[in-house]
């Protein structure tokens, strides 16, 4: 079967830049689907504004009826910190046949040898760089030299074997920021457009961002 995508952040809130980003490498990469990960704990940043319960619901509004979108709250359910290696290591446990690819933006990829055990990561899964198109990989340092030893540009390699390859994709990068979203409605500002309108009821209605919302302000 084609290989499983493993996309995991905070999605706090979650946007069309992440949506769109997993619906071009779920069709390019000829993934069989993309689980989005919604973070319990970071272990690398502050905590999320919205509780887990108000992210997982903006999560499962915003994929609901895509098909191959599929929302799993396993680091929600976890406790302790989200190591994404530990989320890995579970997915192989129930997948021990099929190709696993986590799925990072340039950002994430270039921060990776600060995350938790993360050369064990290559043993479990292939990771999938999204980046804008014109931005370059690095070609020196512990990542330039991880490229030149895994990296790949055949997609096929992603399907032959279950993990162990670089594989970097130019997506088209929406300038969409959850940060920016965050700011924007807790300064009264509306965020449509900015995300599937069943997310932005959910942020109006739960007041998550510093604004509340009613049934005329979410029907405008």
């Amino acid at each position: 079967m084609n290989p499983i995508g493993v996309f995991g952040g905070t999605f706090d809130p979650i946007h069309y830049g992440h949506l769109r980003t997993a619906f071009e490498l779920m069709q390019s990469l000829r993934l069989s689907e993309v689980r989005f990960m919604p973070c319990g704990t970071p272990p690398h940043r502050g905590q999320p504004v919205a509780d887990a319960k108000t992210r997982l619901a903006m999560v499962r509004a915003a994929t609901e009826g895509q098909p191959g979108f599929i929302v799993d709250d396993r680091e929600m359910r976890r406790e302790g910190p989200s190591y994404s290696v530990d989320t890995l290591f579970d997915l192989r446990a129930e997948y021990p046949h099929r190709s696993l690819c986590l799925i990072v933006g340039m950002d994430a990829f270039l921060s990776l040898p600060k995350w938790y055990q993360w050369r064990e990561i290559l043993q479990l899964a292939h990771v999938i760089v999204a980046h804008r198109p014109g931005w370059r990989a690095p070609d020196h340092g512990p990542l330039g030299e991880l490229i030149v030893d895994r990296g790949t540009t055949r997609i096929d390699d992603l399907h032959e074997a279950r993990a162990g390859g670089i594989f970097i994709h130019a997506v088209t990068q929406l300038e969409i920021s959850s940060t920016a979203v965050r700011s924007l409605v807790a300064a009264q500002g509306d965020p449509r457009f900015l995300m599937p309108d069943a997310v932005r009821d959910i942020i109006l209605e739960t007041g998550c961002y510093g604004r509340g919302g009613n049934e005329e302000e979410k029907n405008t």
